[in-house]
Formats: C-alpha cells, sequence, structure tokens
C-alpha cells in the first residue's frame, strides 16, 4: 500500500499520535494465524490473565476494552451504585476529556474538585465527600486519581495510600485511571503493583495506547468484592471485543517483558531534555516535569510560529502542552528547542 504520510514525521501533540511499537506489530502479528475462541476464551486472552497477576497480584481479574474513555466508564460503572458520585480532580480526564461519557453513558455524577498540581489529598477529597444519607444529593461512592496526572505529575505510593485508606474510611472506593500509569512507574522506580495492589487501589484503568499499543486499554479489578457485573457491563457499554486475541496480545507484548517500562523511561527522558532545553532558553514550566509532559507557557506569536513545523496543544492559562512518546528521539527534542531560541 502507498504510504499516505511521512513516516519520520514527530510531533508533540500527544503520545497517541505516535504509531505502534514493533514489538507490538509483531504480537499482532503471531496472534493473528488459525482460529480462536471469540469474546476472550482464547488463549492470548488466557495470558493476559496470567501476566495481569505477575505485576498486580493474584487477586487482579483483567478485562481488555477497546480505549481508554470505555476502561475509565466501565471502571465507575462497576463499583458505583446508579445514585453514586465520583469525587475527582477538576483536571480529570473524566471530567475534562471524555465528552460526558460518564455522566452520558453511565448517568455517573461527577464531583470535580480544584487542585493546584493535578493530584487529590484527603483535604481535597473532603471538600465533596460529604452529604452521605442525604437524598437530595448524589452520593460519593468513588474517589478517581489519574497516575500520571493531566499536568504531568506524579502521585507517590505514600500519596495514594493517604487518600484511599481516606477514602476507604469513608465507604469509598479508588479508581486510578492509568492512561500513564507505565510513566508514572518509570518516573519513581517502582513496579505498578507498589502504586495500586500495594496501597488501597479497587480497581485500574490500565493503559495501552499511550504506550505504543494500536488499541487497547484493560479494566483491572484489584477488589473483587468492590467491582460487580463487569462481564455484563462490558459488552453494555460496547466494549466487548470479538476478536478479542488482537487486544490482549498487544498487551501481553507490552507487559510480559518489559517493553511498558522501557518505553515509558525513554518517553520520559525525552520529556526532561525538552524541559532541561526550555527552561535554559528561559521559558517558563507550570509543573514539574515527573513523566512525559511537559507544561510551558509561551508567547502567542512563538507558540504560532512553531505550529507551522509541529502540532501541539494549548492548555489552560496561556500555556501548551508538549508531550514525548516512545518513538520521540533527542534529534526532534533538539529540532524544537533550536526553534524556540531562536525565537524567544
Amino acid at each position: 500500500m502507498r504510504p499516505l504520510h511521512d513516516p519520520d514525521r514527530r510531533d508533540f501533540a500527544s503520545d497517541n499520535y505516535a504509531g505502534v511499537h514493533p514489538e507490538v506489530l509483531e504480537a499482532l502479528a503471531a496472534a493473528n494465524g488459525g482460529h480462536q475462541t471469540s469474546y476472550g476464551g482464547d488463549a492470548w486472552t488466557a495470558r493476559l490473565q496470567e501476566v495481569v497477576r505477575e505485576h498486580l497480584g493474584a487477586q487482579a481479574e483483567a478485562f481488555p476494552v477497546f480505549n481508554g474513555t470505555g476502561a475509565n466508564v466501565l471502571s465507575l460503572q462497576a463499583v458505583l451504585p446508579p445514585w453514586g458520585a465520583v469525587v475527582c480532580s477538576s483536571d480529570a480526564h473524566i471530567h475534562t476529556d471524555e465528552n460526558g461519557a460518564p455522566e452520558r453513558v453511565a448517568g455517573i455524577k461527577l464531583l470535580p474538585v480544584p487542585t493546584p498540581d493535578g493530584k487529590l489529598t484527603p483535604e481535597l477529597v473532603d471538600r465533596e465527600a460529604w452529604g452521605f444519607g442525604d437524598e437530595h444529593r448524589a452520593q460519593p461512592g468513588v474517589v478517581s486519581l489519574t497516575q500520571s496526572t493531566e499536568v504531568g505529575t506524579v502521585y507517590t505510593p505514600d500519596e495514594i495510600r493517604a487518600v484511599a485508606d481516606h477514602a476507604h474510611g469513608l465507604g469509598l472506593t479508588v479508581h486510578v485511571d492509568g492512561a500513564r500509569i507505565a510513566n508514572a512507574a518509570a518516573s519513581l522506580g517502582v513496579p505498578l503493583r507498589a502504586m495500586t495492589t500495594d496501597v488501597g487501589v479497587d480497581v485500574l484503568s490500565l493503559g495501552g495506547t499511550k504506550n505504543g499499543l494500536a488499541f487497547g486499554e484493560a479494566v483491572v479489578v484489584l477488589s473483587p468484592a468492590a467491582a460487580t457485573g463487569l462481564p455484563y457491563l462490558r459488552k453494555m457499554d460496547m466494549q466487548l471485543a470479538s476478536k478479542m486475541r488482537f487486544l490482549s496480545a498487544q498487551l501481553v507484548a507490552l507487559l510480559e517483558g518489559d517493553l511498558w517500562l522501557r518505553s515509558a523511561t525513554h518517553a520520559n527522558a525525552m520529556a526532561a531534555r525538552l524541559a532541561a532545553g526550555l527552561t535554559e532558553a528561559g521559558v517558563e514550566l507550570l509543573h514539574p516535569v515527573q513523566a512525559n509532559g511537559v507544561f510551558a507557557r509561551l508567547a502567542p506569536e512563538v507558540a504560532a510560529e512553531l505550529r507551522r513545523t509541529w502540532r501541539f496543544y494549548d492548555w489552560a492559562h496561556g500555556t501548551v502542552r508538549l508531550m514525548c512518546a516512545f518513538d520521540t528521539t533527542p534529534e526532534d527534542v533538539d529540532d524544537l528547542l533550536a526553534a524556540v531560541r531562536r525565537l524567544v
């Protein structure tokens, strides 16, 4: 097939812009031969359960889905009654970037809390975790955290434990949107379970697409008693893949060895390189660069000129977001920095 785009092009708009990691493509090809039972009764999905349990504990159960929004909506549905509500950061993806899917698809009330760095604390949770027993108010039932956060910061395991302990004390369950959890683990130098199973997380949206998959994420239940009806909800939410082996094979390729960590570590390193160069050029950074995202304040005319070559997103308060991916190269970063130095 004739290529329809320049395969050497790199942008900084999103790690979703990146292609598929070659090792993931190999896994898709390996899964393609012959016939396998549909709807998850295949060898690849069985292997995925084993791999997920190696990372997250013997109690973990993975439910592959098509995308991150589906993973988040399904996770929240599974742990909430119809009258339940979710306490989340006002920056949370479920609140700002999913076009009302939790509300429209699942009928879930979101209770957003402003956060200075994208991270909830027990004290911030309490701003919306109230009104228990009041029939006039949606009942808080879940605290949802994003790891790494939408502004590129990372919760430490102790920070997650503090929120989880507080939430459980209030009778709430804990969900983590882990679209970029690999980047957080790489940043902290800890295994995946250190930020999830070991610190009280009940259900996890396990990301893959932002770390080199073509498509696919997984809902991982860590506290079986907290999540009910997932097999039925997944079908009802149109997230049950008939040829599930192709979702599972990608996740197996990502998690079976260290591909998840290698890719995330590289993306983080490129973001750190970009942040250091911007700082040297006198560009203000709005948040610590702890994962693979850089949030910088650029004059509109500088941003407009840079966009003649690279794509990236505007963010709040006159800033831009620059994301690095598994395939971002040092040369890509240095080319952008050279342009910034000419313009600033």
